[in-house]
């Protein structure tokens, strides 16, 4: 069967600049906290800090979405955040050159970087439908998705010689390196259609009398109204606050209590990173023979459940390796499972006029309650110890799932052939965006 994305030049282009980019990211994930544990002794609250700095930004990505969607210069903004994270992040290795890299530094970089993230997946969301065709969202969500894994199996290993060869903040250069290359490709990727639903005022611009707070109450009551898009929201909060509890802990548990030095961790996380490579390209398959619901609802479960795995890890060095890889191996093939085929149902029911107000309102709570997640973990990593902590984790993400069981999305089975309905949107207007199930 010939591939919709054959011959396809532009998406190419801009699939090559989020694989650098994502390569780069996978060393400062290993770096940033290696940097607060290592350099600056942090605390498990303090790295917990760490990590909810750098998602609190997404608490306002409702009202970014609101501004972008609709905006003729979205190519622009795109380059202008990878250009914004690559300036923020080369300020740690000119802080080493000095001696003088502070946590108060870390958390700077860590919000300015989250903040120009969210600016970037804002634009995202309408970039690339009017990047790739409709009957191709699947296949290149798997490609994408495909080379994040690919960066989590090479991307922590790298990370993890560069720590120990060049000191964590010197490597964090590759990252702001890969920023670079990132808005030189995608600065050259031009789409064919332009994008729609131009904000209100004069010349295209927002009008300052609220506009913005409007379109940002459609984007949300869009997604709360819709049921497809209302099960997902539930899902994916859950499964991130319960996620990021025990994120922002696992390298302080790896190293602390596993006793693993920065290279072993690397190689852990690479090994366990083959396990999102095989669920990107084989979701897509798998969704064709099972459905891209019951693949959604699959994903749910094993994403967060092997967190587990992480409170009986013990013996061995070699062993203690094996857990952590293991680990990482079965959550990041469910983490594939879920992703892939939920961004392609996604992506077929939003509107295009609605899409960055959506993602925006989408990302504000899903990703908004990841700092609250990561907060908490710290508290009760110190309160009850890292093991329970982590178990919690597993345990409550786990439960994400009873909010898609009651819900259409587990009867999908193919996301491009949801048909669209006229839903009403809060301000009173009308979108196509509600959907049959496909039978």
């Amino acid at each position: 069967m010939t591939s919709p994305l054959r011959g396809h030049r532009a998406f190419r282009r801009f699939w090559a600049g989020q694989a650098v980019s994502q390569f780069g990211d996978r060393v400062s994930e290993l770096a940033l906290p290696l940097i607060a544990v290592g350099a600056l002794d942090a605390s498990t609250a303090q790295v917990a800090g760490l990590t909810a700095a750098l998602w609190a930004p997404n608490l306002a990505a409702v009202f970014l979405g609101a501004w972008v969607d609709g905006r003729p210069d979205q190519r622009r903004l795109l380059v202008l955040a990878d250009l914004v994270r690559a300036a923020a992040l080369a300020t740690l290795p000119v802080a080493a050159l000095f001696g003088a890299v502070t946590l108060g530094q870390l958390y700077a970089v860590a919000v300015v970087t989250g903040a120009a993230g969210v600016l970037f997946g804002n634009v995202y969301a309408p970039f690339f439908a009017r990047l790739v065709p409709r009957s191709a969202y699947l296949a290149a969500n798997s490609r994408l998705s495909g080379t994040r894994s690919a960066a989590q199996l090479a991307g922590p290993a790298l990370g993890g010689v560069l720590v120990q060869a060049l000191t964590a903040p010197v490597a964090v250069l590759a990252d702001a390196v890969s920023f670079l290359v990132s808005a030189l490709l995608v600065g050259g990727v031009r789409t064919d259609r332009p994008p729609t639903d131009q904000p209100e005022g004069p010349d295209g611009a927002d009008r300052p009398d609220g506009a913005v707070l409007r379109r940002a109450r459609e984007g949300l009551g869009f997604v709360l109204r819709h049921p497809y898009l209302r099960a997902s929201l539930g899902c994916c909060t859950t499964v991130n606050f319960f996620t990021f509890l025990g994120y922002g802990l696992t390298v302080l548990f790896a190293g602390r209590e596993l006793g693993l030095s920065a290279g072993r961790i690397g190689l852990a996380f690479g090994l366990g990173a083959t396990g999102g490579l095989l669920g990107a390209l084989g979701a897509p398959a798998l969704s064709r023979r099972i459905g891209a619901g019951r693949t959604i609802v699959l994903g749910a479960v094993l994403f967060p459940a092997p967190i587990a795995l992480l409170t009986v890890a013990g013996g061995p060095v070699w062993a203690r390796t094996g857990v952590l890889a293991a680990a990482e191996f079965l959550s990041g093939l469910g983490v594939m499972l879920f992703d892939v085929p939920l961004n392609a149902v996604q992506a077929a029911v939003v509107p295009d006029g609605l899409r960055s107000r959506v993602f925006g309102a989408f990302a504000t709570v899903n990703y908004g309650v990841r700092p609250l997640g990561a907060l908490l973990g710290g508290l009760l990593g110190t309160v009850l110890g890292l093991r329970p902590a982590l178990l919690v984790a597993a345990l409550g993400g786990s439960l994400a799932v009873l909010w898609l069981l009651p819900s259409p999305v587990p009867r999908v089975r193919a996301p491009e052939s949801l048909v669209p309905l006229d839903l009403p949107l809060p301000s009173g207007g009308r979108r196509d965006g509600a959907v049959r199930a496909a039978r």
